[in-house]
């Protein structure tokens, strides 16, 4: 098996610390690692778009919301996990862009529902389906057995954490 930059840490602490159990510095130091080069090559398909990942998560989130492809700012900002600061801005940006658009809320007269315009919805849908392209390129390094079996490991991280 090969070596990644992470092996030459960790036989470095086991070297220096052979008291130590360093194995979580493997496990959490090859998922910073990966992150920064996830982010990187989801980032350059978002810039085809013209678009950052916060503004593409908001579109796609609009977008997967069934029609009428709308929620009001609360809901963005707790599915989006951001604070509402955050989320204005954003909202503000991609209004300008005339991608969404700031609409009253029927079911409350002080509040207001984000929606997808006619050109949001279009490009959502085309970078969308260039996101979910890259994505599959960017785990080429798995087989589809192996992803399964990251995906149900991850999903355990991550609710041991969200409980």
């Amino acid at each position: 098996m090969k070596c990644d930059p992470v092996d030459a840490i960790l036989a470095q602490w086991q070297k220096e610390r052979p008291d130590l159990d360093v194995s979580p510095m493997g496990i959490i130091g090859r998922m910073e690692r990966l992150s920064k080069y996830l982010d990187r090559g989801i980032q350059e398909t978002f810039s085809e778009f013209g678009l950052h990942s916060g503004e593409f998560d908001v579109l796609a989130t609009l977008r997967r919301s069934g029609q009428p492809y709308q929620l009001s700012p609360t809901e963005l900002f707790n599915t989006l996990m951001v604070s509402s600061g955050t989320m204005t801005h954003r909202i503000d940006r991609l209004e300008q862009a005339d991608l969404v658009k700031r609409i009253p809320d029927p079911g409350d007269r002080r509040g207001t529902l984000i929606q997808l315009t006619r050109k949001g919805f279009d490009l959502i849908e085309r970078a969308v389906e260039a996101h979910v392209a890259n994505e599959h390129r960017l785990l080429n390094g798995l087989k589809e057995s192996e992803r399964k079996e990251l995906a149900q490991l991850l999903r355990k991280l991550l609710i041991s954490f969200e409980e």
